[in-house]
């Protein structure tokens, strides 16, 4: 450490004297988080008349989960069987495996906003251009969650773990429980955001607990990172796990 002994010889003082270590602390390299790996993507065949090809500037994300068992094909399959053009660009599987289904520079319908919610904003329905101008992740998740005796269940009846229960004492859109989005989909979803918000310039910055609420903001079409609840009252996706909010807001 050679610059360390020129500073020692500099001040005329004994190297006993002065404490290095906050000097060491401050030049040591700050942790690298992992980039996205797009090689690692798994590219789905997702049939063109499903979605949109035109190309739109994007200025948003919204974060959904998809209330449905575990895998990605069940609701990549109902898309398939729908005229509707409902889809999102990916799914994250429970292991934090992205499934793409089209280009992040195409499009469609994944908000299903309905004009009321504009107009009690005094506003104009945008529903058809915040779908061109944002990117859809789906996460698969058990959704709300229904209390028994002995635990908490899925809509379909199956028994979730309690280790994989995240529950919301006061409530949280309906619900007192959802199942806990993985550290492995909360990883990937980091990712995609940290990607995407530099290649379309989507300003990623946390905006607060307002994204779990109708957000003006959002159906203003204004830049950064929304949930499906920014824009659906009726919706619950997706629930604000600690975790997960601990992740928004390391942009």
């Amino acid at each position: 450490m050679r610059w360390l002994k020129r500073l020692l010889k500099f001040h005329k003082v004994s190297r006993k004297k002065i404490d290095v270590k906050p000097i060491i602390k401050e030049i040591k390299k700050e942790k690298v988080m992992p980039k996205l790996d797009l090689n690692k993507i798994n590219l789905v065949e997702f049939p063109k008349e499903q979605y949109y090809q035109s190309v739109h500037k994007k200025r948003q994300i919204y974060l959904h989960h998809t209330v449905s068992g575990e895998g990605a094909m069940g609701d990549i399959s109902w898309w398939k069987s729908t005229a509707a053009h409902v889809a999102t660009c990916v799914i994250i599987t429970h292991d934090g495996i992205i499934h793409q289904c089209f280009s992040s520079k195409h499009w469609a319908h994944h908000l299903g906003i309905k004009g009321t919610v504009f107009s009690k904003q005094g506003m104009e329905n945008f529903n058809t251009k915040l779908n061109q101008q944002s990117i859809g992740i789906e996460i698969d998740n058990w959704g709300g969650l229904e209390k028994k005796d002995d635990g908490w269940y899925g809509f379909t009846g199956k028994k979730i773990p309690n280790d994989k229960v995240q529950e919301y004492p006061d409530g949280f859109r309906g619900f007192k429980a959802f199942e806990k989005y993985t550290d492995a989909q909360i990883e990937s979803t980091r990712q995609l955001l940290e990607y995407w918000g530099e290649h379309y310039h989507i300003d990623l910055k946390y905006k607060g607990e307002r994204i779990f609420d109708i957000c003006k903001d959002a159906l203003e079409g204004e830049r950064g990172v929304y949930t499906h609840c920014s824009v659906r009252p009726d919706k619950s996706d997706i629930h604000p796990q600690p975790n997960l909010i601990e992740m928004l807001k390391s942009f």
